[in-house]
């Protein structure tokens, strides 16, 4: 698909992400334009039980058709027979399996925007979806592409890694169980920082905060910080062997959605996967497992 723009279309509109991510693509006068692809076409969706979906998919549409002209139509498969690769940006990952199971046999290059599913069951049926029909295909937060969080990882004088702390909002909604719905970001985070092989975590929690444990099999800890009381910003304690870093994911003037659509443009190019699958899926098992713990008390294993 390279050296022509590429065609690409939008299941779900009742993402704020749906018109952010337009504008990064159509908007060649965005100070952070990323070139090759043109949202052309879009399937607006929505789910009548949602009230984050239902209530914002008439305006996003109205923006994304006037703004920036992208053809509305009636149908996922409408959306994946008129393009050539497609952002799957539904806010309700309830329906995402669905939605990919109607459209994998069209084989165009997708990006699931986050969370993948609301059960390791679930993206894991995704994942062989794809692998079936031969699709690069790739889900994760944008906080994993801040530009703060990957300079952070580049700079090794300090030496290896031995620990990360991540915090940020982790509200609850109740359609998309415990982690999923929030606390897919700060887990994109540390699985970017500290990688697989996560092998048991623990959570506690009250009304206000969670503190999730994640303990690796090569003994580093990562923590999550999830604040439904105080402010909601997104940040990292990053440590190293002499040094502990703050990633303050706010810094950089680019925007993480900017440095997150680069990697998408690349990956319909190419069909190259930034991400590994297997570290996808086991960040979606890391928030189920949470999830487990935070109901139970207990110490929940990979």
């Amino acid at each position: 698909m390279s050296g022509k723009t590429i065609r690409i279309g939008i299941i779900g509109l009742d993402s704020s992400h749906a018109p952010v991510f337009t504008q990064l693509l159509n908007d060649k006068n965005h100070a952070y334009h990323v070139p090759g692809g043109e949202v052309t076409v879009a399937f607006p969706g929505g789910s009548a039980d949602f009230e984050m979906s239902y209530s914002r998919v008439e305006g996003f549409t109205a923006q994304v058709r006037d703004k920036y002209g992208v053809k509305i139509v009636d149908s996922p498969e409408e959306v994946a027979d008129a393009c050539d690769a497609i952002l799957m940006v539904s806010v309700d990952g309830r329906v995402h399996l669905e939605l990919f199971r109607r459209i994998a046999a069209y084989r165009k290059p997708i990006f699931i925007d986050k969370p993948m599913a609301l059960s390791s069951s679930d993206a894991k049926s995704i994942v062989e979806l794809a692998q079936l029909h031969d699709i690069p295909m790739m889900s994760c937060s944008s906080l994993r592409y801040a530009e703060a969080m990957t300079e952070a990882l580049l700079e090794s004088e300090s030496g290896s890694i031995i620990g990360m702390d991540c915090y940020g909002p982790l509200a609850m909604q109740p359609t998309q169980p415990g982690l999923f719905w929030y606390g897919v970001h700060t887990a994109e985070m540390l699985f970017k920082a500290l990688g697989k092989g996560c092998v048991k975590v623990s959570a506690v929690t009250n009304d206000e905060h969670d503190l999730i444990t994640g303990v690796w099999e090569n003994g580093i800890i990562g923590t999550i910080r999830g604040n439904r009381k105080g402010n909601s910003e997104f940040g990292a304690l990053l440590h190293r062997e002499t040094k502990t870093q703050y990633i303050d994911v706010y810094r950089h003037p680019k925007p993480y959605y900017a440095s997150l659509m680069e990697k998408i443009m690349s990956m319909f190019v190419t069909g190259t996967l930034d991400i590994d699958m297997e570290e996808t899926l086991q960040i979606m098992r890391f928030l189920e497992a949470a999830n487990e713990s935070r109901e139970s008390g207990l110490e929940v294993y990979l």
